[in-house]
């Protein structure tokens, strides 16, 4: 496409020196439509609108951090303006979530965060969550991706939200190995509901998500075919990923694959969290525990090797888990609630 507009602008000659430049990938952006209408054309709005009115960004540095071009950012503008959306004063309902969304993305580096609002603050921030990862995954999937996906209750709760469409050459993968009990948790059921939503293809992980030995795992992965699907996972394009907390209720523990006294030992070992069974630290680093060395899930190195990293979870007794996660898997995207985003703010010490 780019060629052709520089023969015609070239009156089909020869190119030389003095030939017109060949435009920037974010000039051809602006020649195009970026976002179709719909939610995530109005969340890039309101973001272009907040960086702008609020945050007295220029408009080359909000191109910058949106990976749009200039043009684009002055349509978005416009349109804020025309449909009400900019005025002098912003309540401070409306003006706090956006306000939370950006310190999350300076405080720890995102490359976005999505804030859902809660009724109140002792709500269950899990259908929130859910509703607000459901609808980013909507408009977030397309053909041809490769995508990989975890497992809990706020990713189940997303399920609802998903836009159901068939999405052609689409892979879905499942992290984590299956369970036995509690039909409605299990990873390879979710994965599965998952890629039906979408039509896609469906690849699991046929073994306990938790195994007896090293040995065991070794031999399901070498003589039972895993290695085809973790070789697989090298290539995904995304992830999506939930928290575990080390609280007796976490969903880690109420399938009996975990004693309280492995529970114990975990936490004596310095673990706060988990990810697909994977349990670490404060600091994001995976724990020195035997049940790490157990666990039958993709490897959290090849996680953190995919280009693009959702990570999605809230709730109080989960902040110091939450800010573990985002220090081992480093997400491009995370999606919280309002209450759990002040306290994660708070707690590094950015306020609220």
């Amino acid at each position: 496409m780019s060629q052709a507009k520089t023969n015609a602008h070239a009156g089909a000659k020869p190119a030389t020196k003095s030939a017109t430049p060949r435009k920037t990938n974010r000039e051809e952006a602006d020649l195009v439509e970026v976002e179709p209408v719909g939610r995530r054309s109005a969340r890039l709005r309101l973001r272009a609108a907040w960086m702008y009115y609020v945050e007295e960004m220029t408009q080359n540095a909000i191109a910058e951090a949106l990976g749009i071009g200039r043009v684009t950012v002055v349509r978005l503008l416009s349109d804020a303006r025309a449909l009400h959306e900019v005025k002098i004063s912003l309540s401070r309902e409306v003006a706090e979530l956006p306000r939370l969304e950006r310190a999350l993305e300076r405080t720890f580096g995102l490359g976005e965060a999505i804030v859902a609002p809660l009724s109140t603050a002792d709500a269950d921030p899990t259908a929130p969550i859910g509703a607000a990862t459901g609808q980013f995954i909507s408009d977030f999937v397309k053909p041809g991706m490769k995508l990989g996906v975890g497992w809990g209750r706020t990713l189940l709760r997303a399920l609802s939200f998903i836009d159901e469409r068939p999405t052609p050459d689409l892979s879905v993968v499942s992290l984590l190995g299956g369970i036995t009990k509690a039909k409605q948790y299990n990873p390879a059921e979710f994965a599965w509901q998952f890629s039906r939503l979408f039509q896609a293809d469906c690849y699991l992980l046929p073994a306990p998500a938790l195994v007896d030995s090293v040995e065991t795992k070794q031999a399901l992965i070498e003589r039972c075919g895993l290695s085809d699907v973790f070789g697989f996972a090298r290539t995904l394009d995304a992830v999506v990923l939930s928290v575990g907390g080390v609280a007796p209720t976490s969903t880690a523990y109420r399938f009996g694959y975990f004693s309280e006294n492995d529970r114990a030992s975990l936490i004596e070992h310095g673990a706060v969290g988990d990810m697909i069974y994977f349990f670490f630290d404060a600091e994001g680093r995976i724990v020195d525990h035997p049940v790490n060395s157990r666990v039958m899930a993709v490897p959290i190195d090849f996680i953190k090797d995919t280009p693009t990293r959702i990570l999605t979870s809230g709730g109080p007794e989960k902040v110091e888990a939450i800010l573990g996660a985002l220090k081992l898997l480093k997400p491009t995207v995370f999606i919280t609630d309002e209450v759990t985003a002040a306290a994660m703010l708070k707690t590094v010490g950015e306020g609220a």
